[in-house]
């Protein structure tokens, strides 16, 4: 970076003249670098996936949580800081109680992302904070119909049928492109995301190292056990 644009680069709320706000795109960083973390739609419902990333044989597995039910119908997965990421679940959480109390529904997945980008976006563009170096995939269903959202450090959100965050998005989104279709059973879809999930991580997958949340219609949001992933790892 030249001299000349360091006061940009300390500033969150401070362009650079190239329309540029640097502690985002070093937030964006921060997820580049986290677990790689897969969702995709499937005929009824959106299942999420992460890869642990276990960094010692002492740690306790379950100790590691990446994927999160915010509401009855509604699951999310992070990658990136995780700290960031559990302040975040917790002010997802937040909205969707308080939606509950007022109107005595669940809330519909796509304001409940919206409420948590605004959230985000809050703190690129005030002082005094940093940006969140997170990104989140939103799983949900509701009478709209299955939802599977990304949002970024920015306050940015896309729906997507399937997509990919983390150190893995490339491989997994090339994967993706090419073999991804509409309308696939719940086990073809498993399969296409833990095969992208190894191409990915290069290393072999197991029950102690992925961890996996659907959403169906009709049906809660729910991780699968330990047993569940191991029967569909083995069918990969």
């Amino acid at each position: 970076m030249q001299p000349g644009q360091m006061a940009y680069d300390r500033g969150i709320t401070v362009f650079s003249p190239d329309g540029r706000l640097f502690q985002v795109e070093y937030a964006r960083e921060a997820v580049k670098k986290g677990t790689t973390t897969i969702g995709l739609k499937f005929k009824n419902g959106v299942i999420l996936m992460v890869d642990k990333r276990l960094s010692s044989k002492l740690v306790e597995p379950g100790s590691i949580e990446k994927i999160y039910d915010i509401d009855d119908y509604i699951g999310c997965a992070t990658s990136g800081l995780v700290a960031d990421a559990r302040v975040l679940i917790d002010e997802a959480r937040k909205n969707a109680q308080r939606h509950k109390l007022h109107y005595d529904e669940n809330i519909a997945t796509e304001m409940l992302v919206k409420n948590v980008c605004d959230y985000k976006q809050n703190y690129t563009q005030y002082g005094g904070g940093r940006p969140f170096g997170v990104a989140l995939l939103v799983a949900g269903v509701d009478d709209l119909g299955m939802h599977l959202f990304e949002t970024d450090p920015s306050g940015a959100l896309v729906a997507y049928r399937a997509t990919c965050i983390g150190s893995g998005r490339p491989v997994v989104m090339d994967i993706f492109e090419r073999e991804f279709e509409d309308g696939m059973s719940f086990e073809a879809a498993a399969k296409l995301g833990l095969k992208a999930l190894g191409t990915a991580i290069d290393d072999t997958l197991s029950a102690a190292s992925v961890e996996i949340g659907v959403v169906e219609k009709g049906k809660k949001f729910r991780r699968l056990s330990d047993s569940e992933i191991t029967k569909l790892i083995g069918k990969v």
